[in-house]
């Protein structure tokens, strides 16, 4: 079978198009007229992928795979195996499921792949940016010890927990951000419009202004009149740290001084402990060799300063030592942690201790992330109302001061 790509028209007069697998595209435009689709076109998916290179797809920009997409088409692999399906009759049949176009490309090409004789974990390493490593280790692990459809489903439980935590914190950070950006609109608004009409009335006053009140129109005429300068010093700002941000002594300055942060610093390593307990413990319950696990569980963490940390005690356990000493050693793991992981290195039960960690971590992530957002939107209201108090005081006192010089 080959894959095809096709557009047409549906019963109701609508474009559809897709991407289904078939042995010819006679074949395809006759299994189609079956389904009601009326085939305008059909290309072979390497030519459809050629003309889609030289095309701009703005759909594309928007058409994410998710962790939940994957979850759930993982969870759904598990089951056909767990019943005693064969491996491709089990992800022809998922296929037919799915309506994400490019993960079911994905697996289309994946399928094809293992019918020639690839083991998944292989043919599932030609798509990174659908299968990550920590993904295709774990598959190629349970392939190995002859668990697939059980590490399968223990792969689902994690990206289910790993896209609940991603939710969790982004959800939080959604209203603050929201108001952030209002309250800016509306600052910027009275800033550019409002306060230079009433501040004209103080064009005649004989008597100087308080210096907050000239603050105030300086910082108005400049937002005015120069915005588009203001917009390019931000923008470089912008593009000047994104440039240090990519060096690797800017990118250590900065993840370290993220975890110092008050407030933010102790939910951003929460966060990454949670990462790493589950994902180590996921691949060390899937058979991924400790010392391959570890490689993988450093890539999710998303600071560099514990990266260097977890490669340091990926090192030590390669000289022989635990795991859990250079942890300790480094002071920036939580003292419960460490001492967590090295109870379950002296008593055989690594994974139990790490899924224990996770699972606590996971609830004191949810309880940092309801304070954080009930301590911000109070602190925000606070920071709004004193930037329009400013403004109305710096108007409101030179107008007292001119009614008194009239009286």
């Amino acid at each position: 079978m080959a894959v095809f790509a096709y557009q047409g028209i549906n019963a109701s007069g609508k474009s559809v198009k897709g991407v289904r697998d078939a042995d010819s595209p006679r074949a395809l435009r006759l299994a189609l007229r079956r389904e009601g689709v009326l085939v305008t076109e059909v290309l072979q998916d390497a030519v459809a992928r050629k003309r889609k290179s030289r095309d701009v797809d703005f759909a594309q920009l928007f058409r994410r795979i998710s962790a939940s997409d994957i979850a759930l088409t993982t969870r759904q692999l598990a089951t056909l195996l767990a019943s005693g399906i064969p491996l491709v009759e089990a992800l022809s049949a998922m296929i037919e499921q799915l309506e994400h176009p490019d993960l079911k490309n994905a697996f289309t090409q994946t399928r094809d792949k293992v019918n020639e004789g690839s083991s998944l974990a292989d043919a599932m390493r030609n798509h990174p940016k659908v299968f990550t490593g920590l993904y295709v280790n774990m598959v190629a692990a349970g392939e190995a010890s002859g668990t697939l459809e059980t590490v399968l489903a223990r792969l689902a439980d994690f990206l289910d927990a790993q896209a609940k935590l991603k939710s969790e914190v982004s959800g939080a950070l959604a209203y603050p951000g929201f108001m952030i950006i209002l309250s800016a609109a509306v600052i910027t608004l009275m800033m550019t419009v409002v306060v230079p009409k009433v501040t004209r009335i103080f064009e005649d006053f004989d008597q100087a202004l308080p210096i907050y009140t000239r603050l105030l129109i300086l910082i108005s005429d400049l937002m005015a009149n120069y915005w588009y300068l203001l917009f390019m010093l931000f923008a470089g700002c912008v593009y000047a740290f994104r440039r240090w941000l990519n060096t690797e002594e800017g990118r250590k300055r900065f993840d370290i001084w993220v975890l110092k942060l008050p407030l933010f610093g102790d939910l951003f390593l929460k966060v990454a402990v949670t990462r790493f307990a589950r994902t180590l413990a996921t691949l060390l319950r899937s058979g991924v060799p400790v010392l391959a696990a570890m490689d993988i569980t450093r890539n999710v963490i998303g600071n560099t300063e514990l990266m260097r940390i977890v490669d340091l005690a990926r090192d030590e356990v390669r000289e022989g030592e635990s795991i859990a000493k250079p942890l300790k050693d480094s002071g920036q793991f939580p003292p419960i942690v460490t001492h967590m992981i090295a109870i379950g290195e002296r008593s055989g039960q690594l994974e139990e201790m790490l899924e224990h960690v996770a699972n606590a971590y996971d609830q004191q992530v949810e309880s940092r992330v309801r304070a954080v957002t009930s301590l911000l939107e109070p602190l925000m209201i606070v920071v709004l109302g004193g930037i329009i108090g400013f403004i109305a005081f710096s108007i409101l006192m030179p107008l007292l001061q001119i009614n008194q010089f009239v009286r």
